[in-house]
């Protein structure tokens, strides 16, 4: 547990169990915003997860009673930022980070997740959500465009004609819509949202750890890598005791040992 670096986060709620993080954004004032403190905040956790791998939750906030993943990067930053902010990368990186982590990163979305929320949203494994989720990319009415893994990662999980209607026209997603997408896998209500969430992480804490890390490293390989780097990986695991002792204990609830009675 290192609850110590996170006691100074102003723009994030930081909780740690054994197995995993659960991070909420936390600037209720400006929806959620994602501003470069929570942004500087994110790096903080990012170098954290890959030195201490755990499954990672990141879920919003209630503002006025209802949901807010987040609105979107803070437009009062975002319109004084030049040229050499885009090319700095400020949101597309650390989004990047948080897809690349160790382990894998469930987003509970509850509400609005919009523009740079949305794109926080894609770069996790998971997305679970309320049935008041709003869910688009409204950067081209601003004059921009969805820099930070909208324009490749949402054609990667919608496919390209939805895709172009949320980049192109501003489509905004509802619920319903991106459960049938399979943009989100699970729908719940607000209160049921954080158990979801930690229930979904329950699943993959019962898997092996080692296991989940080397699938999600192979899962993320171009095509021209396999089969060769799923061979190497599997190499890998067939030398480790986890494997031994849980085909062993597999093997053990199958055949039990035969009971002799007198």
């Amino acid at each position: 547990m290192d609850q110590l670096l996170f006691e100074e986060f102003t723009a994030l709620r930081v909780e740690e169990q054994q197995d995993r993080l659960h991070v909420t954004l936390d600037r209720p004032d400006v929806r959620n915003a994602i501003d470069t403190i929570m942004v500087e905040e994110l790096h903080t956790v990012c170098g954290y997860l890959e030195r201490v791998p755990k499954i990672l939750i990141i879920s919003g906030t209630r503002v006025d009673g209802k949901g807010i993943f987040a609105s979107g990067a803070d437009i009062s930053q975002l319109r004084d930022r030049r040229r050499d902010d885009a090319l700095t990368g400020i949101n597309s990186q650390i989004f990047d980070r948080i897809h690349k982590l160790p382990l894998p990163v469930i987003a509970a979305i509850d509400g609005f997740a919009l523009g740079g929320g949305a794109e926080l949203a894609y770069a996790a494994d998971f997305r679970i959500a309320t049935h008041q989720l709003k869910l688009g990319q409204p950067e081209t009415g601003l004059g921009i465009i969805a820099a930070a893994g909208g324009l490749w990662r949402l054609k990667e999980l919608v496919g390209e004609p939805v895709a172009l209607d949320i980049l192109f026209a501003g489509r905004i997603l509802d619920a319903e819509e991106a459960l049938a997408l399979h943009l989100v896998t699970e729908l719940h209500a607000p209160d049921d949202l954080p158990a979801a969430a930690h229930a979904l992480a329950d699943r993959i804490a019962r898997q092996d750890p080692l296991a989940v890390r080397i699938s999600k490293r192979v899962f993320a390989a171009p095509r021209s890598a396999h089969p060769h780097i799923d061979e190497l990986a599997q190499a890998v695991l067939f030398e480790s005791q986890a494997k031994f002792d849980r085909m062993q204990a597999f093997l053990d609830r199958k055949n039990p040992p035969h009971q002799e009675h007198e």
